[in-house]
């Protein structure tokens, strides 16, 4: 089975995971990049007109992203993680899911988080995309990557 880890990070964290998953596997990976970066000030969540917490508020918000040649057709699943924002997927993943075509694609969610799990991320994206969609887990630690390439493979 062809794998993608596709992620998207805003701070560094998730690519650090990323980037580790992929070297466990031995695959390819894709950064899923803002067409405008965050800034810190755009990633304060106590701030209630932030950036990122006007775009969680707004389920239909579909941040911009920089869409380039990814073709998805050599790989049949896609790992895909981002930070948990709001105990769900930030939004910019549904727009990720809905730019490019996942069809036939196993999509399995995986995330790096300071303290929730996956939360309502699968039932947030699968809206977004006709592929199956599946829960990975959270990977804040090499343990925990270790563990996940051993449920996968």
């Amino acid at each position: 089975m062809k794998t993608l880890v596709a992620y998207f990070s805003a701070t560094g964290t998730t690519a650090r995971a990323a980037k580790t998953l992929a070297s466990k596997l031995g695959c390819d990976v894709y950064e899923i990049k803002p067409a405008v970066p965050y800034t810190d000030a755009d990633l304060n969540w106590m701030d209630k007109q932030s950036r990122s917490t006007l775009e969680m508020k707004d389920k239909t918000s579909r941040p911009a992203i920089i869409k380039d040649e990814l073709d998805l057709s050599a790989y049949d699943r896609i790992l895909l993680g981002y930070p948990v924002w709001w105990y769900t997927a930030p939004t910019i993943i549904n727009t990720f899911l809905e730019t490019y075509d996942f069809s036939g694609k196993e999509i399995v969610l995986w995330a790096t988080s300071g303290g929730s799990g996956l939360g309502r991320a699968k039932i947030d994206l699968k809206a977004s995309t006709d592929a199956s969609v599946v829960d990975g887990m959270i990977l804040n630690s090499d343990r925990q990557i270790d563990t996940f390439v051993q449920e996968i493979k």
